[in-house]
């Protein structure tokens, strides 16, 4: 059983429900089932989203008032059974980012031969973008880490598990391994160095993350690298982010 798997951070900044146009028109000619995405803020933008992605009939986020819940939209071609938003609590230092009151959404999505768990999350950032351990950002990340290892760990250990998003987090840094560690999953990514966010910008280590329950194969690769063309005629940037996409195999 393949199961195909897109996140994206879409960048809430910046002629945002003109690129949305230009993603959802690629999300249309694509074959994913689900798709995980993170910062569409607006209720307009998610509104012009779902008009715009029609073949992803299957749509999951928290409350849009006055803005959508964490910047979590999860659209899905196939049955969504469950769906629950849950917010980190938060921790200081105070900023902008409690607004958003981010945290993870869960999903369940009905396949031909049973169901896959599918998390969605986005992590606080770390503004100083130094993740040694003295640093106050990184405790916010090591307590948001720790809050969402506990919730997946409410799931059954039976039932076939993927979480991705941005993580905000270095692949290789020590709060990434304790997390799949903690919740028994694996890095769909095996560790690749490739950078998820757009290196002209800051020079980073991957923190858009996909990890997988062991038995599950996975096969990935980074997109949207490229400008695109909005419907004025300009070329930017999809988002600040590169997408993470996945061809999951699932047991028999």
């Amino acid at each position: 059983m393949n199961v195909r798997i897109l996140t994206f951070n879409t960048l809430f900044r910046g002629r945002s429900r003109a690129r949305l146009s230009v993603l959802a028109r690629l999300l249309e000619e694509s074959d994913y089932d689900v798709v995980c995405l993170q910062e569409v803020i607006s209720p307009r933008n998610l509104a012009h989203l779902r008009r715009a992605a029609k073949s992803y009939p299957h749509v999951a986020h928290a409350a849009t008032f006055p803005v959508v819940r964490g910047g979590l939209v999860t659209l899905s071609r196939r049955t969504i059974t469950r769906r629950h938003f849950q917010s980190f609590t938060p921790v200081r230092p105070a900023r902008p980012e409690w607004l958003l009151r981010k945290g993870a959404l869960f999903t369940r999505i009905r396949l031909p031969d049973g169901f896959l768990t599918i998390v969605n999350t986005h992590l606080s950032a770390n503004m100083d973008m130094d993740w040694s351990m003295s640093n106050a950002y990184t405790r916010v990340e090591e307590s948001e880490l720790g809050e969402l290892a506990g919730l997946i760990g409410r799931i059954g250990a039976a039932e076939p598990k993927v979480v991705m998003g941005d993580f905000n987090v270095p692949r290789s840094h020590e709060l990434f391994r304790e997390f799949a560690s903690a919740t028994g999953l694996r890095d769909a990514l095996d560790g690749d160095t490739a950078p998820t966010f757009r290196p002209e910008l800051a020079v980073l280590e991957p923190i858009d993350q996909i990890l997988v329950t062991p038995g599950i194969e996975a096969t990935t690769r980074l997109l949207f690298k490229d400008h695109v063309r909005l419907a004025d005629g300009r070329f930017v940037p999809l988002s600040d982010h590169y997408a993470v996409e996945a061809t999951l195999t699932l047991p028999a």
